[in-house]
């Protein structure tokens, strides 16, 4: 955004000057993004507790988890007489033990002690642990207060979860360790034996403004349409706590993000760059799964606006499943 410059302020608010409007321009950009997906953020409650985030890898991975969270299982190391200094450390040593091609994980949940006041002793233990089902983890439940951080690691071909349709199952893999918080969410509903309300709500397809991999077109616009169908995953019955947020990489073809704090979600069908990092991604669809996702945007909709900006909204909304399912091959083992 630019601005008109006045020749006769004087020198030293120059620089304050432009600081402001850098940070009204941010501003500016995060509520234009907000209402292009959803114009009526929901602020309801959830009984997943939201709670701090942890370190986040400066290398382009993810190494996040959850404090005040133990989780429980057979240790494949034994903390004390395996520590370090840092979460990440010790969530990477985790990530060392998953390096096969396919298949299950010689570890799949580590948990720290990185508060050195409340661990005392055991300040910078690392527990590396192994689940008798990482869909549901075994925790603490109860006692003293927690002082330990956690965190989960699904290998290649594990993690995937399925969004049932009447058009076919989109296969989400999930990223618990870039986002924890959502993830443990995710796996909320997996327990639930419906998900009555979750639905897809909003469609729009690719137009001529995106090619078939997602790249967008030179010189054409940026939307409408948006190249995304978006809904919400807030099952009727139970509550909702907003979710903080979490890693925020560009937008990709595939990419499953929250719209604000969820519920409400949306699955992108091109590459938006143009959205800045402004979402927290919490997994990507299969790429042999993405047809279906665009055959759901071609369904019949109906045009609204949202704070003046111009959607497509399905005419009749298209209801989906949260289901577990078992792992797939092909894409999957580069996931």
């Amino acid at each position: 955004m630019g601005r008109r410059q006045n020749d006769s302020e004087p020198s030293r608010f120059i620089s304050l000057s432009f600081l402001l409007v850098g940070l009204i321009s941010c501003a500016l950009v995060y509520t234009v993004l907000s209402v292009v997906l959803n114009p009526n953020i929901s602020s309801k409650g959830s009984n997943f507790e939201s709670l701090a985030l942890t370190e986040e890898s400066s290398d382009g991975g993810c190494c996040r988890g959850i404090e005040k969270l133990e989780l429980w299982g057979a240790a494949v190391k034994w903390g004390s007489d395996f520590k370090f200094n840092s979460s990440k450390e010790c969530c990477q040593a985790c990530k060392a033990m998953c390096t096969g091609i396919d298949g299950p994980c010689l570890c799949d949940t580590w948990v720290f002690c990185g508060n050195k006041k409340a661990c005392g002793s055991k300040f910078g233990e690392c527990w590396l642990k192994k689940q008798k089902d990482v869909f549901a983890p075994d925790r603490q439940e109860a006692g003293d207060p927690v002082i330990w951080t956690s965190g989960i690691v699904f290998g290649k071909g594990e993690g995937i979860v399925g969004l049932e349709t009447e058009f076919g199952t989109l296969h989400i893999k999930l990223f618990p360790d870039c986002a924890p918080h959502s993830v443990a969410y995710i796996l909320e509903l997996l327990t639930l034996r419906h998900c009555a309300g979750c639905q897809f709500h909003r469609a729009e397809g690719r137009g001529q403004l995106w090619d078939a991999e997602g790249n967008h077109i030179k010189k054409a616009p940026f939307g409408p349409p948006f190249a995304m169908i978006q809904g919400t995953l807030e099952a009727q019955g139970t509550s909702f706590k907003k979710i903080p947020t979490e890693e925020c990489p560009y937008i990709r073809r595939g990419s499953v993000a929250w719209v604000g704090s969820g519920p409400e979600f949306f699955i992108s069908l091109a590459n938006h760059q143009e959205w800045k990092k402004a979402y927290t991604v919490f997994g990507s669809v299969l790429p042999e799964d993405m047809e279906i996702a665009e055959k759901i945007a071609q369904l019949p909709t109906k045009s609204d606006v949202w704070n003046n900006i111009n959607v497509s909204v399905l005419e009749k909304p298209l209801p989906l499943l949260v289901r577990r399912l078992k792992a797939r091959q092909g894409n999957l083992n580069k996931m």
